[in-house]
Formats: C-alpha cells, sequence, structure tokens
C-alpha cells in the first residue's frame, strides 16, 4: 500500500495553485494584447479614411474640400520701383557659416615647418699617424673649434686609430654646439700629394660620432690634392734606410 503524508499533499495543492494562476496571467496577457491590436487597427483605419476620400474627390475632377483655392483679385498691384545696379552692389554679403566650418574656413593654411640650421664646415685630415679636425665658418677664415688624435692619447700608435677620431669629434662637437652652430659640411683629406691618396682609419669615426652627437650632417666631399704629375717621392733610389 503507497501512504500519502499530509506534507505531500500540501506541496500538491500549492503546485496546483501555481500552475492555475500562471494559466490566469497568461490569459489577460492574451487578452490585454488582443484588445491593443484592435485598436491600433481602428486607428489606422482612422487616419486612412480621409486620405481614401481625398483620393477618391481627385479621380473625380473636384477639388480637396480642405484646400480652399484663393480668388483672382482683377485689381492691379502697385509697380514696385525698380532697384538700380549700383544699390544691389551695396548690399551686404552674407554672413559666414557658424560653427566648426566658419573656423576651418578662416584657419590659414599650415605651411610646413622648416628649422633653420647655423652651418659650419669641419675639415678632417686623415692619414694612418693622425686625425686632426678643425671647425671653420663658411668662408673658411675664422677657426671656431679644434682636435686631434695626439690630444686624446699618449701613445703615438693610438694617435690614428678609430678611438682617438671618436673622442676628438666628440670635443668639438661640445665646443661648436656652444657656439650655437647645428649642423657641419664635412671635408675629409688624406696626405694626397705623392703620399696616400686614401683616408685614414679616423675619417669615418668621425662622421659618424658627429652625427651621433646630434649636429645635422650636410655635404661630405673628399678634398684629398691629388696631383697631374707628381713630385719625386723622399727615400732616394734605395729607398729608406731604418
Amino acid at each position: 500500500m503507497i501512504i500519502v503524508t499530509t506534507k505531500e499533499k500540501e506541496t500538491e495543492a500549492k503546485y496546483e495553485q501555481a500552475h492555475e494562476k500562471k494559466t490566469e496571467e497568461a490569459k489577460r496577457d492574451a487578452e490585454h494584447a488582443e484588445k491593443k491590436e484592435r485598436e491600433h487597427t481602428h486607428d489606422k483605419k482612422a487616419e486612412e479614411a480621409p486620405k481614401r476620400e481625398q483620393a477618391a474627390e481627385k479621380k473625380n475632377g473636384e477639388a480637396p474640400k480642405h484646400e480652399a483655392k484663393p480668388e483672382h483679385s482683377h485689381e492691379k498691384k502697385p509697380e514696385t520701383p525698380s532697384v538700380p545696379s549700383e544699390k544691389k552692389d551695396d548690399a551686404k554679403p552674407p554672413a559666414p557659416p557658424s560653427g566648426g566650418a566658419a573656423a576651418l574656413a578662416q584657419a590659414p593654411e599650415a605651411k610646413p615647418f622648416r628649422r633653420e640650421y647655423k652651418w659650419a664646415v669641419a675639415h678632417v685630415y686623415s692619414s694612418k699617424n693622425d686625425t686632426i679636425i678643425t671647425v671653420t665658418d663658411i668662408s673658411g677664415a675664422e677657426t671656431i673649434a679644434k682636435a686631434s688624435g695626439g690630444m686624446i692619447v699618449k701613445a703615438d700608435r693610438e694617435e690614428g686609430k678609430p678611438y682617438a677620431a671618436m673622442q676628438a669629434a666628440a670635443k668639438v662637437a661640445n665646443e661648436v654646439k656652444n657656439r650655437g652652430i647645428t649642423g657641419l659640411h664635412i671635408r675629409i683629406r688624406a696626405p694626397g700629394g705623392n703620399g696616400a691618396k686614401t683616408p685614414g682609419a679616423g675619417a669615418q669615426a668621425v662622421v659618424r660620432s658627429l652625427a651621433r652627437m646630434g649636429l645635422r650632417i650636410g655635404k661630405i666631399e673628399d678634398v684629398t690634392p691629388t696631383p697631374t704629375d707628381t713630385t719625386k717621392r723622399p727615400g732616394g733610389r734605395r729607398g729608406r734606410r731604418v
């Protein structure tokens, strides 16, 4: 035999009551939605009725009732005097457009920014034994700064090396900046003449160091003197005796 307790009976009764409430609410919502749809369709028909009447009247050739045609008066209107051309020209110009469009229209065209540089010339003499840097003005008449590999290192063999050239270039760059110069044209020369025609290892190091110090590099020229018909090299026929 199955024994049904009072608690189970109560839960079943509660469940049935809740189910009945839900069904009643659903019925009410459905009735409310149907009522709204009916009202909406009724309002639409009421709005479309005058339009249909107007369309029917137009087809029959009759003017619509709400549009009353203006009566043509046979009285002559007084003629307005013609305005001379000078007065037309004196009319006020149209007001400029307001808002952001006016600001854009009135704003002048932005010019490209050009930084002005103060230029000097760096004369770089580079051989295998030394690197000498002399900075002058554009004409070459006034010396602004100078440095060499021998001023940086103690050993003679280190004077022509890239390290000495870099340190000398950094020293020159600081002096040049203090004078207000921001750009350099570089002229590199080797010993030339009857000596070596190619610059030493310090020339390239000087250019790199000057660029890294924040100076604008302009022209880079090789001004090594190359003779058309060279003089005799020193050393004699048997060469230099060591």
